[in-house]
């Protein structure tokens, strides 16, 4: 398995930060706003994988583009961006060695935070 950072995905996330579309919610926040696999599926049927992507920071290539395995740390709702879900993504990354993930999702959180 491969991951690295999905730079597309990156952009979009800043995009939508900068756009003011963002969660500014607590740490363990995550587990309760995360999509459900229902609105994963839904999500993919209107929008298709290419879009699905660009909700999450890491993507292996070595895997299908058409599935949902390819893509891995998600940062949101697939309508804003959470910021319980970069600080998740940020801490599995760095433990999973993922470094160039973890400092994206590090700036990230600082662009989310700046306006605080």
């Amino acid at each position: 398995m491969t991951v690295s950072l999905n730079r597309t995905a990156l952009t979009h996330a800043r995009r939508l930060v900068e756009q003011g579309k963002v969660v500014r919610d607590e740490r363990d926040a995550w587990s309760e706003d995360a999509p459900s696999t229902d609105d994963e599926n839904a999500y993919i049927e209107k929008h298709g994988y290419g879009e699905y992507g660009e909700w999450f920071l890491g993507t292996d290539t070595e895997k299908n583009a058409e599935t949902k395995g390819r893509y891995s740390f998600p940062f949101g709702d697939f309508s804003k961006v959470h910021r319980c879900a970069v600080i998740s993504l940020e801490s599995r990354a760095a433990q999973n060695d993922h470094d160039d993930i973890a400092k994206a999702a590090k700036n990230l959180l600082e662009l989310i935070d700046k306006d605080r």
